[in-house]
């Protein structure tokens, strides 16, 4: 008589357990805060228009608190060619964002890196759209390094207060 022997158990997966450093982002609503678009100039470029860009990026904590913040990119793009302005753009685009965090020192960058790169593609097809329907090609922006925006400000603060800048991290 042969024994039945079992089959060696398999442990179960177990699902990822929190650890303390962990954080978690919520999107809770993404809008256009402010918008502006002029098409002042009736003539049409023969030549590459000039594009000066400005890219800017804020946040702010919310009126509701619990760890909800603001966070807006700003961008302005003004086109000009044979000192004819051909447009000026203005958008605002920000987003509310929820963290779940207990560690505050990853805060800032969250807010400045990751959050920007939430709202980017959203803001960039904005301007591409309305662009295009203002009668000129569609203006796509580049990708946006926000490690390396946030690094610059990072080293512009510390040369303002006199600090030494912090050494450079990779990504």
């Amino acid at each position: 008589m042969a024994e039945d022997t079992p089959a060696p158990a398999t442990p179960e997966p177990q699902p990822p357990q929190k650890s303390a450093q962990a954080t978690a982002i919520r999107v809770l609503a993404q809008y256009i805060k402010d918008f502006s678009f002029e098409n002042p100039g009736t003539a049409r470029a023969q030549q590459q228009p000039n594009i000066d860009l400005g890219i800017d990026v804020g946040a702010t904590p919310h009126q509701d608190g619990q760890n909800v913040f603001e966070v807006s990119l700003r961008m302005q793009a003004k086109a000009s060619a044979n000192d004819t302005t051909l447009f000026i753009l203005e958008l605002d685009y920000a987003g509310l964002f929820q963290f779940e965090t207990s560690d505050q020192t990853v805060l800032e960058p969250l807010l400045l890196i990751e959050c920007p790169r939430v709202l980017f593609p959203f803001a960039r097809r904005i301007i591409s759209d309305i662009t295009r329907d203002g009668g000129f090609p569609p203006l796509l922006v580049d990708p946006i390094d926000f490690v390396s925006l946030y690094r610059g400000q990072k080293q512009k603060a510390a040369a303002a207060t006199g600090q030494p800048a912090p050494p450079p991290q990779t990504a």
